[in-house]
């Protein structure tokens, strides 16, 4: 298994920060581009929301697919830098498409190869933060990553509001601009991720590539795999939260102000709901963070102004950041060391096929229904999903958090 020097109870590993400023720079890329492709696909190029449901359900599928392959490969190969990068790297080759495209063709293509790049990276990054903390921080560890991401993902989201006040709603310009903190994670990470040092057991302690490994993988591990991918169901993609708030008369210039109020609130409570996770119950948590989602879903559903939906937004970040590190700390603590890059992969291909599903139900109920029956749809998912955890007990969940 892969060893790393104890960290001092307080110290971050050096790992942690790098990844999660890799991940600021692609999301302040990658969010400048998604805080507008919703309103580009449905104005520009004419997308109904049912293609623009499919369009992004594909795309988080995609990524969850890939994640159990590149999980997999990272933990045959004890490397996880190589997937990393080759990643964040096929990420960035694919930021220039969206400004030429002129068809939603295009779009498509470029986000099916984008969410390669991401579903390749995805589970060696989260199993690496794991190799590089002991298990008493992995709770803060996640939620830092997981801030600095939100850090770029409103930052992202407000370069392209100002750009497009600035520069008159061209938004093939502001998609190019986005093109370079792309590369810049890339370099970044090609230059500052330092493996950690294998420990050799025996002649060879690779894992073999054979479906038998997954009998290592406790029920404890497939009951946090089964609540992941319940949670996911009962949120779809953020594409419609922007498409509601502009359907409520936010100008389309304004369009990113959406991910920068959802992502602000992420940014600056998934750290301490992070740490929170390392000692307080993870039920209660799960619990809570549902019945913010359930909040979100009804502000949304309800809204009759902008200023509501944005509500809406910060709420919904509020779930994201209540659930998404602690849900890691799960699967991290509940696989073995060895086999941490399949169980995040498998985590997410299951967490993918639920997002595929949610988004395009939402997509079919808002073509056939409207926008409000869409989070109606959710707000009662997620409050089904929020009483049933209240009355399961799950003791071989975590043993010292439930």
């Amino acid at each position: 298994m892969i060893q790393v020097k104890p960290a001092p109870q307080r110290a971050t590993p050096r790992n942690v920060w790098v990844l999660g400023f890799g991940s600021m720079f692609m999301d302040i890329s990658s969010e400048m581009i998604h805080s507008l492709l919703p309103v580009f696909m449905a104005t520009v190029l004419g997308a109904s929301m049912i293609t623009i449901g499919v369009i992004e359900g594909i795309a988080e599928a995609t990524t969850a697919i890939i994640k159990v392959f590149s999980g997999l490969l990272s933990d045959y190969a004890r490397k996880r830098k190589p997937l990393i990068v080759l990643g964040y790297g096929l990420a960035a080759i694919t930021k220039p498409v969206f400004p030429l495209a002129t068809t939603i063709v295009w779009v498509f293509c470029a986000r099916f190869v984008d969410r390669i790049g991401k579903g390749i990276r995805g589970a060696p990054r989260d199993a690496l933060v794991a190799d590089s903390v002991p298990p008493r921080l992995r709770g803060a560890a996640y939620g830092l990553r997981q801030a600095l991401d939100s850090v770029g993902a409103f930052i992202g989201p407000l370069l392209a509001l100002a750009l497009m006040v600035g520069f008159a709603d061209d938004i093939r310009f502001v998609l190019w601009i986005a093109v370079f903190p792309a590369f810049l994670a890339v370099l970044l990470l090609t230059v500052a991720i330092r493996e950690p040092e294998p420990s050799w057991d025996g002649k060879d302690s690779r894992i073999r590539l054979r479906l038998a490994n997954a009998k290592r993988l406790s029920s404890r591990y497939w009951l946090i795999v089964a609540l992941g991918a319940v949670f996911t169901l009962a949120r779809f993609s953020e594409a419609f939260l922007i498409l509601r708030a502009q359907g409520l008369g936010l100008a389309i210039s304004f369009a990113p102000a959406v991910l920068i109020v959802m992502n602000i609130v992420y940014a600056l409570v998934a750290y301490p709901a992070g740490a929170a996770a390392d000692r307080l119950s993870a039920r209660a948590l799960l619990t809570v963070g549902l019945l913010v989602l359930v909040a979100a879903d009804l502000i949304l559903a309800l809204a009759r102004a902008p200023w509501i939906a944005l509500l809406g937004a910060a709420c919904w970040g509020l779930h994201m950041a209540l659930t998404q590190g602690l849900l890691a700390k799960l699967v991290a603590d509940a696989a073995p060391a060895d086999l941490r890059g399949t169980a995040f992969g498998v985590f997410n291909l299951a967490n993918g096929g639920a997002m595929l599903l949610a988004s395009v139900i939402a997509g079919m109920l808002w073509s056939l229904y409207g926008a409000a029956a869409t989070f109606v749809a959710g707000a009662v998912f997620a409050a089904v999903a929020a009483i049933g955890s209240l009355f399961y007990h799950p003791r071989q969940l975590v043993s010292h958090s439930l």
